[in-house]
């Protein structure tokens, strides 16, 4: 009897020790999309064609205007806290030189996942140049709670 109290008690001791107000959240997805000159990034509503004029879009870099990253992400119990989506983006600019901006919008916690789109345009979508890799990160206040990088996370 003794022995099933111990193992109760060191099976419940890390439930304790969790905090209990601690905000959960995940990016769970992330999509990078070129936008031609009108700002759309498909043809057509077929995803199929979309992954088409993507690969056309980056063969044909005179043809983007902007990036746009669809971001579908999830925050629950979070209280008080303010939410925001961060996206670090790095790439070569004019001449190879390095080139580095953030993008950032506010967003507002629910009970069921999400889409954010955040865009990068205008003026600084040709400073950046080539984007060589992006993180995006997801904040309660300035508590990080979830991330994911592109594959060449090596440059973050």
């Amino acid at each position: 009897m003794r022995g099933l109290f111990v193992t109760l008690l060191l099976l419940g001791l890390p439930a304790l020790a969790w905090p209990a107000d601690a905000p959960a959240g995940h990016v769970i997805k992330v999509l990078p999309l070129l936008l031609n000159l009108q700002g759309q990034d498909a043809t057509s509503p077929s995803l199929f064609d979309r992954d088409v004029y993507q690969a056309y879009l980056r063969q044909h870099t005179n043809e983007i205007s902007a990036i746009r990253f669809d971001v579908l992400w999830k925050a629950a119990d979070v209280g008080e806290a303010k939410l925001k989506l961060r996206v670090d983006l790095s790439g070569s600019g004019s001449g190879g030189t390095p080139y580095q901006t953030v993008l950032e919008q506010g967003v507002a916690p629910g009970h069921f996942r999400r889409w954010t789109s955040l865009t990068l345009a205008d003026t600084n979508y040709p400073q950046l140049g080539k984007l060589l890799a992006w993180r995006v990160t997801l904040w309660a206040d300035d508590r990080l709670l979830s991330e994911q990088k592109s594959k060449e996370s090596f440059l973050w």
